[in-house]
């Protein structure tokens, strides 16, 4: 896909968009720090991209509670100046939110069409985010997504499996959702563009699960014992900020725009431990 621009390349989703998108430019927070409104449009017009993909986001759940203006900076006012940017230039623009947007208290999967009702700051960000691309762009895409999981960066997954060497662990298991991959999410983002959908999209891996089983699956593809994990409640472990205990997204759009739904996340689980083994070199 030539001329286009992804930002926070870095990041966990960024850093899988690189082997798909080899002409692309990912410039760094230095070039363009969406903490800077101002600056986005000429920065935007000097890398003149026909494509943008904001993967940059600030992704602290529990800071954003006290740290709401720089998290509505980052997660919402700069996605609409880059929607308004790639609506005057003719540019197509893709930006990602959360599950998070709802407040959990469904017993069925999020379609795109359900109302958003968030009970964090984070969400509130992402949230408002939604309406400002569109607001700015009616043909901006969102690609609501949960629960990211990469063999490149630090997650849940690879925190569980480097805790696991010590002993037991205890992880929540009322709180449900659906892990997804990031290199089936970029891969899965590519062919959305190419099918032209816009508006919003759920995008997640197949099947839906909890922390604590997710936790186990992962701690047992690493050769290790998966009784290892203990369940426990999210009541014992108090946060800032509150998690919807029910986050499963399913879509009521994938079908109609002829898009193929990503994997099931225990097929691509697997080769993700593999690689978190792999990179520092131990295992369990």
């Amino acid at each position: 896909m030539s001329g286009t621009v992804v930002t926070g390349g870095t990041g966990q989703l960024g850093t899988a968009f690189r082997p798909l998108l080899l002409g692309a430019v990912f410039p760094s927070r230095s070039e363009l720090d969406l903490g800077r409104i101002d600056r986005i449009p000429a920065i935007l017009d000097r890398l003149a991209p026909d494509t943008l993909v904001n993967c940059a986001a600030y992704t602290a759940v529990d800071a954003a509670e006290t740290d709401q203006a720089a998290a509505f900076t980052v997660n919402a006012a700069a996605v609409g100046a880059m929607a308004a940017w790639c609506a005057t230039r003719g540019a197509r623009f893709v930006t990602f939110s959360t599950d998070y947007v709802f407040d959990g208290t469904a017993n069925r999967p999020y379609v795109e069409s359900d109302p958003t009702c968030p009970i964090n700051a984070y969400g509130r960000t992402k949230e408002a985010a939604e309406r400002l691309a569109l607001a700015a762009n009616r043909a901006s895409l969102i690609i609501r997504t949960s629960w990211l999981i990469s063999g490149t960066h630090r997650n849940f997954v690879s925190a569980i499996l480097d805790r696991a060497r010590h002993g037991t662990v205890r992880v929540v298991d009322d709180q449900h959702g659906c892990p997804t991959i990031t290199d089936d999410l970029a891969a899965g983002t590519l062919r959305a563009l190419t099918a032209d959908a816009t508006g919003i999209l759920h995008l997640t891996s197949q099947g839906a699960t909890t922390w604590y089983e997710l936790a186990r699956r992962a701690v047992e593809l690493a050769d290790a014992d998966p009784d290892l994990v203990r369940p426990t409640t999210s009541d014992a472990f108090p946060r800032p900020a509150p998690r919807p205990h029910w986050s499963v997204l399913g879509s009521e759009r994938l079908e109609g725009l002829g898009i193929e739904p990503l994997p099931p996340w225990e097929e691509s689980l697997p080769a993700v431990v593999r690689q978190i083994a792999g990179s520092d070199g131990t295992g369990l």
